[in-house]
């Protein structure tokens, strides 16, 4: 079921001979990225027909949002301290096979107690696999190959990104919300098929800790990333988990429109991605900054002309640019400011972001059911502008901040 021998993944053969890239399990892992966010993305493309099929307002629906966001806070960090003996492959085995029995009962979900306890499993699912998809991205591939490894894994996000909107808001209205889960359940199992297919044998080389988690969370520049995350992404899925509802309430758009406005927040990411590694080059603070700013502008263009649709449409891909530039800043602003533990810094902001994702999807419901839709993407506005006066402060006191003293062995 290996595509390598399993010495040639877990080091290199004899005569020091640098192990071959194993492409074919570096796509299957891509392929279970897209399964995931795809079926993470779907409630927000079909919360309305799903909440009116439950018989329960937008806001409580949204919380299929929450639930896993919540789940895969705590399973970031606890899955690779709570599996560390087992061999790594079967570990995602059984992750993926948790997000195909939780789109399983998602499609037969008959009131929302049952489509939480669905989307608590993907939560579980979620959180495990990104905790450990890099880590296992540098066993299958060779050192000079791992950009392109990590780079095709992530694609998995961005194709998911473009898709799972437009398409979940098409097959809803046309097949019905639980075809779009159907949809989602089988690709998760060929994702599934295709590791069982590819994945070598992958035996644990250490058993993770949580306490170095304090540590690394401690360190002010690291605590400052993940307060920036709480803050900018907290405030996207507040407005983006109820943007339906802007939409067709709102800006009053037809399901054509609906579905290519959702299209063209996911065509825009590309490109915000692009854009924001191209900052990141030069430091990681300005790709946040950028993506908060002009997610704050696209909020506020919502919330101010939101009943033209065309401006709606035109801030929504906007938005799209601007959100995708976040993850990657975010990253590599956590990661450069804990070189030494990279990893640890990486899994405390997997557990941020499932925060600020549970965070925003509670507290934009609140507001949608209490204040109407508009109140989602004035939250995100405010939330954004905020992370923008964060990045603006760290910045300033960075340019303040005397030069480090260079030491001198040759004086007294």
């Amino acid at each position: 079921m290996s595509s390598l021998p399993a010495e040639r993944v877990e080091g290199k053969a004899s005569g020091d001979v640098e192990r071959p890239a194993a492409w074919a399990a570096v796509g299957a892992l891509t392929l279970g990225v897209f399964a995931l966010v795809t079926s993470e993305f779907l409630p927000a493309s079909v919360l309305t027909p799903l909440a009116r099929d439950l018989g329960v307002s937008v806001g409580a629906a949204g919380q299929a949002v929450t639930a896993t966001a919540v789940v895969g806070a705590f399973a970031a960090p606890l899955t690779p301290v709570l599996t560390g003996r087992f061999d790594r492959r079967v570990v995602m085995w059984a992750l993926m096979a948790l997000l195909c029995v939780s789109n399983l009962l998602t499609v037969f979900a008959a009131n929302l107690p049952m489509l939480l306890a669905a989307r608590i499993l993907l939560g579980a699912s979620l959180g495990g696999f990104w905790s450990m998809a890099a880590a296992l991205a540098m066993r299958l591939a060779p050192p000079a190959e791992m950009p392109r490894a990590m780079s095709l894994i992530f694609t998995g996000v961005s194709v998911a990104t473009v898709s799972a909107a437009p398409i979940g808001a098409y097959v809803s209205d046309t097949l019905g919300w639980r075809a779009a889960f159907i949809i989602a359940g089988a690709v998760g199992a060929v994702a599934l098929l295709a590791q069982l297919a590819t994945l070598p044998r992958l035996a644990p080389t250490s058993t993770p800790r949580l306490a170095g988690l304090i540590e690394v969370g401690r360190r002010p520049a690291v605590a400052t990333a993940l307060l920036g995350v709480l803050l900018v992404i907290s405030g996207h899925f507040a407005g983006f988990t109820y943007v339906r509802p802007v939409l067709e309430q709102v800006a009053h758009l037809d399901v054509r429109a609906v579905s290519l406005s959702l299209l063209a927040f996911g065509v825009t990411g590309f490109f915000g991605n692009i854009a924001g590694a191209a900052l990141v080059g030069r430091d990681p603070r300005l790709s946040v900054l950028a993506g908060s700013a002009l997610v704050a502008a696209a909020a506020l263009a919502i919330v101010v002309l939101g009943q033209v649709g065309l401006v709606t449409a035109a801030a929504l891909a906007l938005w799209g640019f601007a959100f995708a530039m976040l993850p990657v800043g975010f990253q590599s602003w956590a990661t450069s400011a804990a070189p030494d533990q990279a990893e640890l810094a990486g899994g405390l902001l997997t557990s941020t972001f499932q925060v600020a994702i549970a965070a925003g999807a509670v507290f934009g419901g609140l507001l949608v059911d209490q204040f109407g839709p508009l109140s989602a993407p004035a939250y995100a506005a405010v939330s954004a502008l905020a992370a923008v006066g964060l990045v603006l402060t760290l910045r300033r006191r960075a340019a303040r901040a005397p030069a480090p003293a260079v030491a001198c062995e040759a004086c007294p």
